[in-house]
């Protein structure tokens, strides 16, 4: 099978396309004929770090990605060979991702994928919209689980709408009955956060972002969901509602400072969110209701759901991971194989 692989950390220069053989599940296991694999900022991440030693064994990047199933390990019962899936964390602590043909991945880490929902989609769940569910969920006094009318009557701050977090975020809110208002940076991105479903959007490049939202609700978001807390928690503390919770995913620097005597006059809860290592509990609620949303048709992608789509084969990885790199809006995806 081929296989993209890197033998030491470094720049988009140490991907290889190389030749492998088709590895056999184990006992708990399920081997995946991938269709299209996602590409993350934690690819990046984990391909450019290390203390510059060469692996021994080839490491292939890529945490989420969608296919077919083709065999199980033992005891595996509720998946099976032909089912359509999507998969996360695949790479997560591992050395096999999703840049390949064929992924051999512990069945809990496998996702049935409804029969109407494109591989495009399933690839471009995982990271995203996993951490975008506990952004949404990681209060007391809230929901742990995300379903239809759960956030009912509550408003939700998005920063960054147009990224693959931020409109996950959206999309999710707007699925669960929230009030939604988003900030981007110009009137393109605007556009694609309207796309996903924001009921408000602020460019804050262009007004006073704080004004804005205190203006399309005045009683402030329960929930910011953050991207740059670094830049953005002063105005975060100084909008969200009393008893809110501000959400960051994205600190935006190695450290941050916290408005603590406004944040405690306003009883806001903060929470930081690093998808890998949340609870199993969580993780499954999660899986869970991400599922039943794509299910609904609530988590679309492509321009006309607010997240554009680029493209490449599996021999081009290199070429995507630097599309990451360079900030590409929307979702970059691996074409790793056809569907027959």
């Amino acid at each position: 099978m081929k296989s993209i692989a890197y033998f030491e950390p470094g720049s988009v220069d140490v991907l290889q396309l190389i030749e492998r053989p088709v590895p056999d599940p184990g006992p708990g296991e399920v081997r995946i004929r991938v269709i299209v694999a996602g590409v993350n900022p934690t690819d990046i991440d984990a391909r450019r770090n290390g203390r510059g030693e060469r692996f021994s064994e080839p490491h292939v990047p890529g945490q989420d990605g969608a296919g077919i199933i083709d065999a199980v390990g033992e005891g595996v019962d509720r998946l099976h060979p032909g089912d359509r899936v999507w998969l996360w964390d695949a790479a997560w602590r591992r050395s096999e991702g999703t840049a390949q043909e064929y992924v051999v991945v512990p069945a809990i880490h496998v996702v049935a994928l409804p029969d109407h929902v494109g591989f495009e989609i399933g690839a471009s769940l995982g990271i995203p919209a996993l951490t975008a569910h506990r952004t949404l969920t990681s209060f007391a006094g809230g929901p742990s689980e995300l379903r239809q009318g759960s956030l009912e009557g509550r408003a939700v701050l998005v920063a960054g709408g147009a990224g693959a977090v931020g409109h996950a975020a959206i999309q999710l809110a707007v699925w669960a009955g929230a009030e939604v208002i988003t900030t981007v940076s110009d009137e393109t991105k605007a556009a694609l956060a309207r796309a996903a479903g924001a009921h408000h959007v602020v460019d804050y490049r262009h007004t006073d972002a704080a004004t804005e939202i205190r203006r399309a609700i005045p009683r402030g978001p329960q929930i910011v969901v953050e991207v740059n807390a670094r830049v953005n928690l002063p105005m975060d503390v100084s909008v969200i509602a009393p008893n809110g919770g501000i959400s960051i995913y994205t600190p935006g620097g190695d450290s941050i400072v916290v408005p603590s005597r406004s944040a405690m006059t306003k009883n806001i809860q903060m929470s930081f969110v690093l998808t890998y290592t949340t609870t199993a509990a969580e993780k499954q609620a999660a899986v869970r209701s991400v599922n039943a949303a794509v299910a609904s048709g609530a988590l679309g992608v492509g321009e006309e759901a607010g997240l554009p789509i680029t493209r490449f084969p599996l021999a081009e990885t290199a070429a995507a991971h630097a599309a990451v790199e360079n900030h590409a809006v929307g979702k970059v995806l691996i074409d790793v194989a056809d569907e027959r």
